[in-house]
């Protein structure tokens, strides 16, 4: 602690005393360790230290688990007593973290008062090779003047067809994801207005699979259970993912689950990590065969007759019946048009009655009933096919096979956690689904103690997805207008809002139209009316997916010029580094903001051999805009099981820092005079914005909260009872059912409304109650509906009892649906009205076959990585990687093969960091201070590499150089008859920070991602290795 902290105490303490509170402090730490903790002498050393300081609560800004945080600080802000925080601690209230902190949380005091942290806006000029400092006027009027140029020269009003299509590609953006909901909902306003649809946030990078497999499946693309709820499995499987390491304070409900339940715990992955060190079973597998495991256990659960057969008859699409057309033969499904990489998916679907209702057989007789195609494409999947292409000893993987299996039954119940090692793959999406699928035959979604978990990795990634910010994206997962299918707000309407599939199902998204026109009104405010459609033709239209690689291609090319970087690390966080670097030397412009240095914001410096830039030729004008922390700013993040948290400010930033409200909101009044003064091209979206904040250079997060929960903006009432007043105008709605398509309602999100209501602030409420189960519904506000478990009206049969009375979440009451959590369905529609518990889905049912909605099949299918190690598909050698690939023509010719890198690379987090953020953060720059990478102890006598020896490990786009740790947690797998080496490859380093220097990992992989979201393929990759 800095001795200033101490002035500020104002408290002598003699010697004496100092030792014996430094050893009540000792103590009380080795005690604890043996479980004795001496509370009173602990308590005595904190009330002492804290006595005088100011506590508020926040939420740590790492990882989502969402941990809660007691912050202290002193100085009052009077007399020039700025408030500093010295001291940050977990909050013993919060239900999921009970004031644990993990070793990153534990040094958020650090990254509070980083030596990195950026304190006043900086210019580097083109050309040159140092930072500028400059006033807060100049940068933003310089980047408008850049920003408007742009936009004016290459912005597209109309496009060949003449639809409206207010499209500005040459400038992209990306957003940050550990910014609040306030920041992301504003960035997204201000975005639209602009016509920016290359944009994306980190989930691009990331979870952006998860969305895609579990909506498919489910009808909602997020967790379904909570973390707490973890605690109620009796079995758990980890696989694509090492919770005790990326997420462990949420990780604890697992081994409580094991401490209570007696639940067992198999993690499945290609290293012995620190959640398999805790397992009761460990199973090796080779990266990228996840879908050959997962698929081998469907065959196994059907071959074993370890089906939940009540619940897959009637809640899942088993018996829908599917049309002629449809058919998989040698690795491609039916309709593949080989010269686009493409599939027509028009034969994925059901055969329809004269209704337009899907046809079914409930015998499961039908040979195109779902269940039988189904049954025959995964026959193929025998446990030697499994442990032939995974490396998985057989008896593991039937281990596994049996575990999932008991949960079939209705008293038992499983549940999966998974991250980035599902995702990050070209099959990333088909990865999930494969398990989203198993969980559906057992019967474990809408359970306690069951669902599909996905552990998302940002701190509030889970609300910039759902918040829209993806390139094709609208808040609430309403989808972005696009040029050839939505020309009109009709076809819009019409081509977003389903028909049911089913007789009697809820179809929820059938309301788009109240969720789009309340959108549109936020938008565009009085201007949205319903002569011009809701402003409908302002917003831009999109002609082809602007993700992250499609980003970087274009810049390569020369066709983009700006770029607006809002807490990202890009050039860490994209794959093949080297191309980005040279696709960031050809832009005009980047902008970059953050509370910290980054190797983006620096990528035109030189640093050797791990980024060999020369200043002198590059152009570009790099903009650093200093941007408050997690600490200095109120407002709302949603953790990965949907909880919206919110968090007090507890000081302000150092420097000129400003949050991210303030810069957008300064650069949009900047960029909106200048439009106002000499027009340009597309001023109108820009000039009918709706912008109504008391300060519009800096709206705060309490209107921006009201706003994405929405208002009245008539009265409302209601349509059974035109008598019954539902709300006055101007009044906060109470929750998403009052959206109206007339123009009577507002709301930013839709699947947020409830948070801030007539009541006041919902996510801030601070009740832990137990009411069953964990479930704590006073504690903050879950979407949708403070619902804190996804499809509840699974956990009962369709007569509506409980499937285990002793895991009663919800139930029928004669009269409506009630019990300790919201009920995921309409309230008064009995078990006799034949309504299905999935009610996102049109067909009312989980689906078993994806029908249309992915890119590369409606099942799962083992596909090779990019870069195989064997080199072929024994499923179907002619079709070796997924044929649905977007790859770029010189990203394709930088693919390498198993003759030049013969070793897998994988990458992967360690527990000490997060990201690149922690290496500039000094208490966890001393936990892990240098970059390494972990070898077999075979590959290492192979090579004749020596524990801690310098290595250089390589891939077809470049190298990097790092300590070798030679160790048994990898091990040599016998893969179609190979031996398959695996490198572990942790991604932590690069030239900013207090760390010692390393190189980006991502140099090495391949620039190729999943088929559905183009989240890269950073999991599985070829690599070479030699002493350095």
């Amino acid at each position: 602690m800095d001795h200033h902290h101490h002035a500020a105490a104002g408290v002598s303490v003699s010697r004496r005393q100092f030792f014996k509170i430094s050893a009540a402090g000792m103590s009380a730490t080795s005690l604890a360790v043996m479980g004795m903790a001496p509370a009173t002498a602990q308590a005595e050393v904190r009330q002492y230290k804290l006595s005088r300081a100011t506590e508020v609560r926040n939420t740590c800004t790492y990882c989502s688990v969402g941990c809660g945080l007691l912050m202290y600080s002193l100085g009052d802000g009077a007399k020039n007593a700025k408030a500093e925080i010295i001291h940050i601690e977990g909050d013993p209230d919060h239900p999921v973290s009970r004031g644990s902190l993990c070793p990153k949380g534990a040094g958020l005091l650090d990254f509070v008062h980083s030596p990195g942290r950026l304190k006043y806006p900086e210019v580097r000029e083109a050309g040159s090779d140092q930072w500028k400092r400059i006033s807060w006027h100049e940068a933003v009027e310089r980047i408008a003047k850049h920003m408007k140029a742009d936009r004016d020269a290459n912005f597209i009003d109309k496009n060949a067809d003449g639809v409206p299509v207010n499209r500005w590609l040459s400038t992209g953006m990306l957003t940050a994801s550990a910014s609040s909901n306030e920041t992301g909902i504003l960035t997204q306003k201000f975005m639209r207005s602009l016509g920016i649809i290359a944009t994306d946030a980190q989930a691009r990078v990331c979870h952006g699979p998860t969305v895609a497999a579990l909506a498919s499946t489910f009808g909602r693309g997020a967790m379904t259970n909570s973390w707490v709820d973890i605690k109620n499995a009796d079995f758990i499987l980890v696989m694509g993912g090492n919770a005790a390491e990326a997420h462990p304070v949420g990780f604890k409900w697992a081994i409580e689950a094991k401490k209570q339940r007696g639940a067992k715990l198999i993690v499945v992955d290609p290293r012995f990590n620190r959640t398999a060190a805790v397992a009761d079973q460990y199973v090796p597998i080779r990266a990228g065969s996840d879908i050959v495991f997962l698929g081998g256990i469907i065959n196994w659960l059907i071959a074993n007759d370890k089906i939940h057969w009540d619940y897959v008859k009637a809640y899942t699409n088993a018996s829908l019946i599917v049309k002629e057309e449809y058919g998989f033969d040698e690795g491609l499904f039916s309709g593949f048009d080989a010269e686009k990489s493409k599939y027509d998916r028009a034969s994925w679907n059901y055969e329809l009655d004269a209704n337009g209702a899907a046809k079914r057989d409930p015998s499961l007789e039908h040979p195109r009933c779902v269940w039988n195609l189904m049954k025959a494409h995964f026959a193929r999947y025998t446990p030697e096919l499994v442990s032939s292409l995974t490396g998985s000893p057989k008896e593991g993987f039937l281990a596994v096979c049996q575990h999932l299996g008991e949960t079939a039954a209705p008293n038992k119940v499983g549940t999966i956690l998974y991250a980035l090692g599902w995702t990050q793959h070209t099959v990333g999406a088909q990865n999930i689904r494969t398990m989203a699928m198993i969980q559906l035959l057992l019967g474990n979604i809408g359970m306690p103690g069951g669902g599909v978990n996905a552990l998302r990795g940002h701190s509030n990634i889970q609300g910039l997805s759902d918040l829209g910010l993806l390139s094709t994206s609208l808040p609430g997962y309403l989808t972005l207008p696009n040029e050839t299918q939505h020309p009109t707000l009709a076809d819009y309407l019409a081509k977003n809002t389903p028909k049911t599939l089913l007789d009697g199902q809820f179809n929820y998204w059938s309301n788009t139209p109240k969720f789009f026109v309340s959108l549109m009104k936020w938008f565009w405010g009085d201007k949205a009316t319903a002569e011009n459609n809701w402003g409908y033709d302002w917003l831009p239209k999109w002609d082809k997916l602007y993700d992250v690689l499609h980003m970087v291609e274009l810049m390569h090319q020369g066709k983009m010029n700006g770029f607006i970087v809002q807490g990202f690390n890009p050039l860490a966080s994209f794959p093949d580094a080297n191309k980005v670097r040279e696709a960031f030397s050809k832009l005009k412009y980047m902008v970059v903001i953050d509370p910290i240095a980054t190797e983006t914001s620096s990528f035109w410096q030189n640093h050797g051999e791990s980024n060999p830039a020369d200043p002198a030729k590059i152009q570009t004008e790099v903009f650093r805009l200093p941007s408050t922390c997690f600490a200095e700013e109120d407002g709302s993040i949603v953790n990965s099981s949907r909880w919206l948290q919110w968090h007090f400010k507890g000081a302000d930033a150092p420097g000129e820092a400003k949050s991210d409200q303030e810069i957008i909101g300064e650069l949009f009044v900047a960029l909106r005079e200048l439009y106002k003064k000499d027009a340009g091209k597309g001023a109108e979206p820009i000039l009918n914005l709706s912008w109504p904040y008391r300060d519009p250079k800096n709206p705060t997060p309490e209107e921006l909260a009201k706003e994405m929960n929405g208002r009245a903006l008539a009265d409302l009432f209601d349509p059974k009872d035109p008598t019954k007043q539902l709300a006055k105008k101007g009044e906060q709605l109470p929750g998403f059912a009052l959206l109206r398509d007339d123009g009577s309602t507002m709301s930013a999100c839709w699947i947020f409304s409830g948070c801030w209501t007539q009541a006041g602030n919902q996510m801030s409420r601070r009740d832990n109650t137990d009411v069953g189960l964990g479930n704590t519904p006073g504690w903050a506000w879950a979407w949708p509906a403070n619902r804190r478990i996804l499809y509840n009206r699974a956990s009962c049969t369709p007569e509506g009892k409980p499937w285990d009375p002793s895991r009663k979440l919800i139930a029928w009451n004669g009269e409506k649906w009630a019990g300790i959590d919201v009920p995921d369905f309409k309230a008064d529609a009995g078990p006799d009205t034949g309504m299905n518990p999935f009610i996102m889905n049109p067909e009312g049912v989980g689906r078993l076959f994806a029908v249309d909605k992915l890119a590369d099949g409606p099942f799962p299918e083992h596909y090779e990585p990019m870069e195989s190690p064997i080199g072929t598909n024994p499923l179907h050698p002619k079709v070796v990687s997924s044929p649905a690939v977007r790859i770029f023509k010189g990203d394709r010719e930088r693919l390498g093969t198993h003759k030049e890198f013969p070793y897998v690379g994988t990458t992967y987090r360690l527990t000490e960091h997060f990201q690149f953020w922690t290496k500039s953060v000094r208490l966890n720059a001393i936990a892990q201070p240098e970059q390494f990478v972990e070898i077999s102890e075979q590959l290492a006598k192979e090579k004749g590499i020596a524990q801690g020896d310098w290595v250089k490990v390589s891939s077809k786009r470049g190298f990097i150089k790092a300590k070798a740790v030679v160790t048994k947690r990898v091990k040599p797998l016998t893969v179609n008859n190979q031996t398959v080496h695996q490198i572990g490859i942790p991604l932590h380093w690069g030239w900013e920070g207090v760390a010692k220097k390393g190189f980006l990992t991502n140099v090495l992989p391949p620039f190729v991602g999943d088929c559905n979201t183009q989240t890269p393929e950073y999991k599985s990759f070829l690599v070479n290795i030699e002493k350095a």
